[in-house]
């Protein structure tokens, strides 16, 4: 078939198990999409596979970078196309699974070539927004790219700098190099996405949070808590309980917060992958349906 099959969904609607069946079904590896599993020591945090799940099967880019490591979509893509032409030639289909929007559609559609930022230069324009705050980033990006300036979202002070950053390192406006034609890819791509009722996805959240903390994730956070200042470490689970260890909240409202920023993430996927019309969406509350059924049913289709 020489597919790739993405199975993609917000935070908690329970892609780990059904990418878990089918890719035992197809005898396929799995694949992981999502920007923090690539990670050790953030198993916890990050809902990575566990080892009895890793057994089950075998799994890339999970577990495989120091949270001090430099990674990014770009980087993902080239790498994730190459092992997936791989695989392809010992498997009909391959099964990609996560819920990182980005590493999904630098796969499926390419992204722009975005120089790699230079630490002086970061450094340089964090202290810009150190000094003169969110506002004084904002003026400088107006001035070197004001296309990009009337697109961002400029209460997102993380989009903004990223901005001004790729147009400082590149000495041209970060609009200018961002891609508008699709890549083509030597296979074809088959995208699931699974979603279900609010209320039963933002409960399925609560709970899930709740069992992170039983599990150990307050330990886990403290061992990582010397390298907070990594971007790998600026994700939801993390960075509120770094507050506590910090003494700006008590662990209970850490947890809270924790909830409210995971449910607040969900909502945000489930913007950005509802603009793919490529998507086909299994609602996972509707009971009557056969999930594994309906997956290889669209397989079937492609030929």
């Amino acid at each position: 078939m020489n597919i790739l099959l993405v199975l993609l969904g917000p935070t908690g609607v329970g892609k780990t198990e059904w990418s878990l069946k089918i890719a035992e079904e197809l005898e396929s590896p799995i694949l992981s999409a999502d920007s923090r599993q690539i990670y050790q020591g953030m198993t916890i945090g990050t809902a990575a596979p566990t080892e009895q799940q890793l057994q089950r099967v075998p799994h890339h880019f999970v577990g495989i970078l120091k949270p001090e490591e430099y990674y990014s979509a770009s980087h993902f893509e080239e790498e994730a196309v190459i092992l997936i032409e791989q695989l392809l030639q010992k498997h009909t289909c391959v099964v990609m699974t996560g819920g990182s929007m980005m590493y999904i559609d630098a796969v499926c559609h390419g992204i722009d070539e975005i120089p790699t930022i230079d630490e002086q230069l970061r450094e340089e324009v964090h202290e810009l927004y150190r000094s003169g705050g969110l506002e004084a980033i904002r003026a400088r990006l107006k001035i070197v790219d004001p296309v990009f300036y009337d697109e961002v979202d400029l209460k997102n002070p993380k989009r903004v700098i990223h901005a001004l950053e790729v147009c400082l390192m590149a000495g041209k406006p970060y609009s200018s190099l961002r891609r508008k034609q699709r890549k083509e890819r030597p296979f074809r791509i088959l995208k699931i996405g699974f979603m279900r009722e609010r209320a039963e996805l933002y409960d399925r959240i609560n709970r899930r949070v709740e069992e992170m903390i039983d599990e150990g994730l307050v330990e886990e956070a403290f061992h990582v808590y010397p390298m907070r200042h990594h971007n790998a470490l600026n994700t939801v689970g993390y960075k509120e309980l770094f507050d506590y260890f910090d003494g700006i909240s008590t662990l209970e409202f850490a947890i809270e917060k924790i909830k409210q920023h995971s449910r607040n993430y969900a909502r945000k996927q489930m913007t950005w992958f509802k603009r793919d019309k490529e998507i086909h969406w299994i609602n996972l509350s509707d009971k009557e349906i056969d999930v594994a059924g309906e997956v290889f049913n669209l397989l079937r289709g492609m030929g």
